[in-house]
């Protein structure tokens, strides 16, 4: 009896210290792994020239599909149920065992990733290749089966929700013609492109009741008096054209250029130069960020998709304005009016000009980064060495998202209340945002 109660002993000790060396063994993924997938989805964007709001709607229900499988395994991170508008109850599947929630979390990205972007069998392979990698570090082919039918699962009720809002809708509308009067806007060179997304108003946000609901001021009205307020603006950047910059100005510009639809003229032919979008950029912050502080996978799934969902938010709310104030360009106005060979040294983006998009879009972003890392947060952002463009160090996130700002200018593509307005605009929506999430300040 003695015997058989000792054998008894023995084999729970050795079962147990068997688990507890699984436990060792398992790989851990970190906030490096969410950047690399990230990286893949901007990548698959640049491929496809995606426009800047478009991708932020990628990048929001990609994260949305990580974080929700997070939510159901971390009690620390709660579901966006009740948080954000008409999101549903992410049921998470009754055959979900033996994954491994991480990799399910970044599994449903990718298939998320996949399904929405044009070029979605680049994201598939790119998740072969992981599945690849995660065997070599430790991950069984069962664990990696069930991680993925979990994430699949998620993946197809944020699919569902991402198809109710509203942007299938757009191609049935109306095509938009230019008002073609003297103070509205107009394509611009080289490629004189049509305008871009000018119904993305109309996509349901996330966070914000609705696209009007941070309306900022009215732009300074257009007029040609050389006494009015506006002139004085176009005269503005009319003396700050390419050729008066100084070297630290120009390197402002070109390193928040992120603009996907650059072109070169050749001569004869016209070049696309491919180049990431402001969301983009701004989520690569996030995963430096996450990264040098040293944050858990699973608040970084946070920060990262607060940050994607706010940038969706911004675009949402930038555009309701651009298309209906649709203000003319500096580059337009200025030639017309002042000097018909002045160049910005900026390419134009081919949609109105108020408000700006950069503007909004890096105030939003810096005010939800500012949260969660502190006001002081030092950082040397190189997410665009791989274009050529050398990094930069900032000692706040404000202070880059003023930077972005300001680029516009130092670009010739944007008047300075376009400006001033569109970072006081983003200021309103990251704090709506920061209130929403509930989320306590500064948490690593």
């Amino acid at each position: 009896m003695r015997f058989k109660a000792f054998l008894i002993i023995i084999l729970f000790t050795v079962g147990g210290l068997f688990n507890s060396c699984n436990k060792k063994k398992q790989p851990v993924l970190t906030s490096a792994d969410i950047t690399k997938v990230i990286d893949r989805v901007t990548l698959g964007m640049v491929h496809d020239v995606t426009n800047p709001p478009l991708a932020a709607r990628f990048f929001a229900y990609t994260c949305l599909a990580g974080y929700e499988v997070v939510a159901e395994n971390d009690k620390s991170i709660r579901s966006m149920n009740g948080v954000l508008n008409e999101y549903p109850d992410i049921k998470k599947p009754a055959f979900a065992k033996g994954y491994n929630y991480q990799l399910s979390a970044l599994i449903a990205m990718m298939e998320t990733a996949g399904k929405m972007q044009p070029t979605g069998s680049l994201m598939i392979k790119y998740e072969e290749d992981l599945l690849d990698s995660c065997r070599k570090i430790g991950f069984t082919d069962e664990v990696i089966d069930s991680s993925r039918h979990y994430a699949a699962a998620v993946s197809k009720q944020i699919l569902a929700y991402a198809k109710k809002d509203k942007y299938n809708r757009i191609s049935n509308y109306k095509r938009y013609t230019p008002a073609r009067a003297d103070s509205t806007w107009d394509p611009t060179p080289p490629a004189y492109m049509a305008a871009v997304e000018p119904y993305f108003n109309t996509v349901r946000p996330l966070f914000i009741n609705s696209s009007t609901q941070f309306l900022p001021g009215p732009p300074i009205p257009f007029s040609t008096d050389k006494n009015s307020a506006f002139y004085k603006f176009l005269l503005m950047n009319y003396k700050a054209g390419a050729n008066d910059l100084t070297p630290e100005q120009k390197n402002i510009a070109n390193f928040w250029d992120c603009n996907p639809f650059a072109l070169q003229d050749n001569g004869h032919m016209l070049i696309g130069l491919k180049k990431i979008s402001p969301g983009a950029h701004w989520l690569g912050i996030t995963g430096i960020a996450c990264a040098q502080a040293k944050t858990s996978f699973s608040k970084a799934m946070e920060i990262h998709t607060v940050v994607a969902a706010g940038l969706l938010d911004a675009f949402i709310s930038c555009w309701e304005d651009k298309y209906r104030t649709n203000r003319i360009r500096p580059e337009t106005a200025i030639r017309r009016y002042i000097d018909i060979n002045w160049k910005p040294l900026l390419q134009t983006p081919p949609f109105p000009e108020y408000i700006s998009g950069h503007s909004i879009v890096s105030a939003t972003s810096a005010v939800i980064l500012t949260h969660y890392f502190g006001d002081n947060f030092q950082y040397s952002d190189n997410i665009e060495v791989s274009y050529g463009v050398p990094p930069r160090h900032f000692s706040s996130f404000m202070q880059a998202a003023k930077e972005a700002a300001i680029s516009r200018f130092w670009g010739g593509i944007h008047f300075m209340d376009a400006i001033d307005n569109g970072v006081a605009q983003g200021v309103k929506i990251g704090n709506w945002i920061v209130d929403k999430t509930g989320a306590p300040p500064k948490t690593l």
